[in-house]
């Protein structure tokens, strides 16, 4: 029985990779609508032939990437359940201690490295890819180090929060997703709180803005808007990537503004003025705040059906997952496969809610800063730093993009200018 699912779960998979391959690569027609050809909006316009077709060639393949890629992660989850893995790895942390905390930590750690193994073949095509297109500038050392953060960081906070999501479970089996919810709420906060002054740092360095005449004209633009700016910071991302960015991070006290140092060498003050007007904006219309919300909604409700999905799936396959019952650690990946697939299909409605709060951040920028050519140089340079698709497949869109796509983003600057009348 084993073999035969594993056996169909590997052909789906398969089936799933050519389809993607055939969507991406033969199907799409990246073609800009007609009615906008030749305008700002247009790549053409702004991109020489050189950066049009390394942009295609690139956007294509980090679509493909991602595609392929988040089926996989759900496959080997399921590959660990079959072949006993998983329980393979909680009689070894049972057979270590007598801890629930250790043996969670014991089996977490042989998990986590067994998934770092498994998902890093991916992880290095990506970070090569970026090498190839000049998008990434990071040395493999510094890319490693990351990576090595990244895995111990994900740990620690897994080894916290597995503990007690089975510790609720074998409490009140029942109940245990609404308990989980519940103590979600503050450890998310605390979490998003924490994020831009102890975990962000290990990875970059951070600091006020040095440029105090850009400073200056900062302050001045958030005096409009009635923000408190004293949390500008600039971070030093030159040594990593060629891309462009700026974003806002942390809530309460350590809520700040973050922008890029590329974005500083390459865009002009007016151009980061833009910027900052938009990450503005998100504060103003409390966008991370209805942001949180969200999340915690979804993750009700996926907390819900993953605890029914679970209980389901161990009482009738539970022989052939080798799991034995809710409350043993070894069903973990049977959780994190449900999570994941219902995260994934989620990611329509977030993007679609992020894309509005973009659009309306975009309207916010334009109408504080009254410089559309600003507005529009802005988008282009970031569509050429990051060799962006500027059209790019519904697939793509729905599943990948928490902004609106530049084509829709110049477009509407200029149909804004055009009713405004403004320059």
């Amino acid at each position: 029985m084993a073999r035969k699912w594993a056996s169909t779960a590997i052909l789906l998979y398969l089936l799933l990779v050519v389809f993607m391959y055939l969507y991406i690569f033969s199907v799409n027609d990246p073609a800009v609508p007609a009615a906008l050809k030749g305008t700002a909006a247009d790549p053409a316009t702004f991109l020489n032939a050189k950066e049009l077709l390394l942009s295609e060639k690139y956007s294509s393949i980090r679509n493909f990437l991602f595609f392929v890629s988040t089926p996989y992660e759900w496959l080997f989850y399921f590959l660990i359940l079959l072949f006993g893995l998983s329980r393979m790895f909680e009689k070894w942390a049972v057979s270590v201690s007598k801890w629930r905390v250790l043996q969670a930590a014991i089996y977490l750690f042989w998990l986590s490295v067994l998934s770092y193994i498994v998902v890093f073949p991916f992880n290095y095509f990506s970070y090569t890819l970026g090498k190839k297109y000049n998008i990434n500038t990071q040395d493999f050392a510094s890319w490693m180090k990351d990576e090595i953060i990244d895995f111990w960081v994900s740990f620690g906070t897994m080894v916290i929060i597995v503990s007690v999501l089975y510790w609720l479970i074998r409490k009140s089996a029942k109940r245990w997703w609404l308990y989980a919810w519940l103590l979600s709420v503050p450890f998310s906060l605390f979490m998003m709180f924490v994020q831009p002054v102890l975990i962000d740092p290990l990875y970059n360095d951070f600091y006020p803005l040095k440029n105090k005449e850009l400073e200056h004209k900062i302050l001045e633009l958030a005096s409009k808007a009635d923000i408190p700016a004293d949390h500008v910071y600039e971070v030093n991302m030159a040594e990593k990537t060629n891309s462009l960015n700026a974003y806002v991070t942390g809530i309460g006290s350590n809520s700040r503004i973050v922008l890029w140092d590329t974005t500083l060498n390459k865009l002009k003050d007016n151009e980061i003025l833009f910027i900052m007007a938009h990450e503005m904006a998100h504060y103003v219309e409390k966008h991370i705040y209805i942001g949180i919300a969200i999340y915690l909604l979804l993750s009700l409700v996926g907390l819900r059906i993953t605890a029914w999905m679970m209980g389901y799936i161990i009482q009738r396959w539970g022989k052939v997952l080798k799991i034995p019952s809710v409350e043993s650690i070894s069903s973990l990946p049977l959780f994190l496969l449900i999570t994941a697939v219902l995260l994934f299909a989620s990611e329509p409605l977030s993007n679609y809610v992020s894309r509005y709060q973009e659009t309306r951040a975009d309207r916010y920028a334009i109408e504080m800063t009254k410089d559309s050519e600003a507005a529009v140089s802005t988008f282009q340079e970031l569509t050429r730093a990051g060799l962006s698709e500027v059209n790019p497949p519904a697939l793509v869109k729905w599943f990948r993009y928490s902004h609106p796509t530049m084509l829709e983003r110049i477009s509407r600057l200029e149909n804004y200018k055009q009713e405004s009348g403004t320059d």
